[in-house]
């Protein structure tokens, strides 16, 4: 395995901003390549797909997606999101997140989208909402703040 640099990741983040193509992006970060993560970008709204997997499933009597699945994957589509669409010299980094469950996630196909509510120089805060088959009743909410410079 070799290692990257900070700036080959940055670099590689630009490549995909000019040609919308971020499964290279994705495929050097093992735990999107776990998720099986995918983006699609429809009328300018980024959304990070969340494939129906098995693996996902946190409580079989349900079933019902693992909670800690549906935070990770709250927490990566507003990574995804920052690279997307602010200006990244190295990579953000995680300052905390607050998850809302607010129902079941079934073992479906699962959708999120994120959006800075507060850019800063130093510190970027996001909400992230996920959803499956309605996007009016989502599933889980997360206000995040990263570290950007």
């Amino acid at each position: 395995m070799t290692t990257m640099t900070s700036e080959d990741f940055v670099a590689r983040i630009e490549q995909a901003k000019q040609s919308n193509d971020w499964r290279p992006v994705f495929a050097m970060i093992p735990y999107f390549t776990y998720l099986g993560l995918r983006l699609e970008k429809t009328d300018g709204r980024l959304t990070c797909i969340l494939p129906e997997d098995k693996k996902f499933i946190g409580n079989p009597t349900l079933p019902a997606l693992h909670g800690g699945v549906i935070g990770a994957f709250l927490e990566s589509t507003a990574l995804v999101h920052l690279f997307a669409t602010q200006e990244v010299t190295r990579l953000p980094k995680i300052i905390n997140i607050t998850v809302e469950y607010l129902r079941s996630g079934k073992p479906i196909e699962t959708y999120a989208e994120a959006v800075v509510t507060k850019p800063g120089r130093r510190v970027a805060n996001m909400r992230i909402e996920a959803w499956q088959k309605d996007r009016d009743r989502p599933i889980a909410a997360a206000h995040a703040n990263f570290l950007v410079s």
